[in-house]
């Protein structure tokens, strides 16, 4: 019962990390094609951007994907976790030709299928191969 229980909660919280970063960075985007360039060694024009709403929003969806990829390798594997999560790579790219008219050359389509078909391939496997013993808490039982 243990494995179901574990693959279900990392494809849960896998989508999760995908979705989040995938819309921070999209909203991200959206929001600083509207402030404009930020290049500056003062902290204004930073925090400025940082009060538009997408800006806001995005960040707010990373810091979200930041918590939630936390979790994930609180339990799976890290030679898992990258791989699969990397599919977020995918569908930026998609929401940056779809929604935001970016060209993306067929060069670059074919890296996006060969992410999604090594994806596709570690996600099949189980997330976690080593069981990490609990910390020890100092506490050896009776009689010490």
């Amino acid at each position: 019962m243990r494995k179901h229980s574990l693959i279900g909660k990392t494809v849960v919280v896998s989508i999760v990390v995908i979705a989040t970063n995938v819309f921070g960075n999209y909203a991200l985007k959206v929001g600083l094609g509207q402030v404009g360039t930020v290049v500056s060694w003062s902290p204004l024009p930073y925090i400025h951007a940082f009060t538009h709403p997408w800006v806001a929003l995005g960040v707010a969806c990373i810091f979200a994907w930041l918590i939630s990829r936390l979790l994930l390798l609180s339990w799976a594997d890290l030679s898992y976790v990258l791989p699969v999560t990397s599919f977020s790579y995918a569908l930026s790219a998609l929401a940056g030709a779809l929604y935001l008219h970016e060209k993306v050359t067929s060069r670059q389509w074919a890296g996006i299928i060969a992410i999604t078909i090594g994806t596709g391939l570690v996600a099949l496997t189980f997330p976690e191969t080593v069981v990490l013993a609990p910390p020890d808490t100092g506490d050896s039982g009776p009689g010490e």
